[in-house]
């Protein structure tokens, strides 16, 4: 059994290639070049007519349960989504909705998202910070967000954006080890 920590990233877009999904490499690559980790990543672009099709979690594919199963049991958690009309996209709530509505208490959570400009960048703190304050995680104080500008041919271009992923990675560390220290102490017992 790994005692690496669990991270778990989401990536909310739904096209492939997708800007979305090189943050959340970039964050991640951030986090496990600080930290080892198991890392797990769920491209919502891989599963989303599986997922859009299914009102009811009994009829989920086992794959997809297995990647809620794995959001459930994260030590950290990354979550990304594009802005369409001002939130995060429909597919990704309904992703969530699946989550067990006690499962992230105090799971630490590095928001991020993209948009086509500035004007969207207020997404996280107005929609996805609410949204997983309902599942009481516990959501770092810093988010990435990244502009259609920050990117070249679907890779990060921007030094801004490359310093905002750096920082929020650092920031993030502390809270990923805080999370597994009582796990790691009880198997030294």
């Amino acid at each position: 059994m790994s005692t690496k920590p669990k991270i778990v990233a989401v990536s909310g877009g739904l096209y492939k290639p997708s800007r979305t999904r090189v943050l959340v490499d970039e964050i991640v690559n951030g986090l496990v070049h600080h930290q080892p980790a198991d890392v797990r990543i769920i491209d919502l672009s891989g599963i989303a007519a599986e997922l859009g099709a299914v009102v009811t979690p009994t009829d989920l594919p086992r794959h997809i349960l297995d990647d809620i199963h794995a959001i459930e049991q994260a030590d950290l958690l990354v979550v990304a989504s594009p802005v369409y009309r001002a939130s995060f996209t429909g597919l990704f709530k309904h992703l969530f909705d699946f989550v067990h509505h006690e499962a992230l208490i105090d799971v630490p959570v590095l928001l991020a998202a993209t948009g086509g400009s500035e004007r969207h960048a207020l997404v996280i703190d107005h929609q996805l910070r609410p949204l997983f304050s309902f599942f009481q995680a516990h959501t770092l104080p810093i988010g990435v967000y990244g502009s259609e500008a920050d990117f070249s041919n679907y890779r990060v271009s921007s030094e801004s954006l490359k310093a905002r992923i750096e920082l929020a990675t650092t920031r993030a560390l502390p809270f990923l080890q805080k999370r597994r220290q009582p796990e790691q102490k009880l198997a030294a017992a």
